[in-house]
């Protein structure tokens, strides 16, 4: 099925994120990917105590691996090994994301009066389906708008839905396409869901994530995004 109109709106998701060069924020040498930076980072002692490092506040050639390993897995550039702002952002998203547990809407900012909805906290990068006050799946992690191309806040609804949706500017696929807002949608990528810098605007997921919405979400139902992604 097409959909000329919208068609074209769902290039301003950008679904995998075609952003120009990455930077690891914060200073340090520029270093080649395939180097280890032996500078000591403005936030060693924190990644260090994330990786279970010994935490001494001192990059070391273990330090750095462990650092590469991490930045590797998740797509930040350069992969170096260096403790900047980027890859302490990454993983203080992850902190948040575990403190959420299964209680993901204990602040209550998600509507709780709505019956069937899917929450996006962009602050936290979670996403999660509740029917009322009862989760009905997750909280998961997503991938939001990069700075610029933010994911919009608000109360939405899904209007259109296309379990195998291309994106005719930027050629790529968007499988299990559930749009709510324009050219916003739900919908997996093969992209960890902490790479930076951030999608055009569609909150990526993990295909099992994808498609577990697919299926428990329909046309009509409603979506609410709140909060403000790091960074943005």
């Amino acid at each position: 099925m097409r959909m000329p109109t919208r068609r074209r709106a769902a290039a301003v998701c950008g679904a995998v994120a075609l952003a120009a060069s990455l930077v690891a924020g914060g200073g340090g040498t520029a270093q080649a990917a395939g180097s280890c930076n032996m500078t000591t980072g403005p936030y060693q002692r924190q990644v260090e105590q994330f990786l279970g490092r010994p935490v001494d506040g001192a990059q070391s050639a273990a330090d750095c691996q462990a650092i590469r390993a991490f930045q590797a897995q998740h797509g930040i550039t350069p992969t170096a090994g260096y403790a900047g702002p980027l890859t302490w952002q990454a993983m203080s998203v992850m902190l948040a994301q575990r403190a959420a547990g299964s209680t993901p809407n204990r602040d209550g900012k998600c509507p709780v009066d709505l019956g069937r909805i899917a929450c996006v906290d962009l602050t936290r990068q979670l996403s999660w389906v509740q029917d009322g006050a009862a989760l009905k799946y997750g909280p998961v992690p997503v991938r939001t708008g990069k700075d610029g191309t933010e994911t919009r806040t608000g109360l939405k609804r899904i209007y259109y839905r296309s379990i195998d949706h291309w994106s005719t500017i930027y050629d790529v696929p968007m499988p299990y396409a559930q749009f709510f807002d324009g050219g916003i949608a739900f919908h997996s990528v093969d992209k960890s869901m902490w790479n930076p810098p951030g999608s055009g605007g569609c909150v990526n997921m993990r295909l099992a994530d994808a498609r577990a919405y697919w299926n428990l979400l329909a046309k009509g139902d409603d979506v609410f995004v709140y909060g403000r992604k790091p960074g943005t």
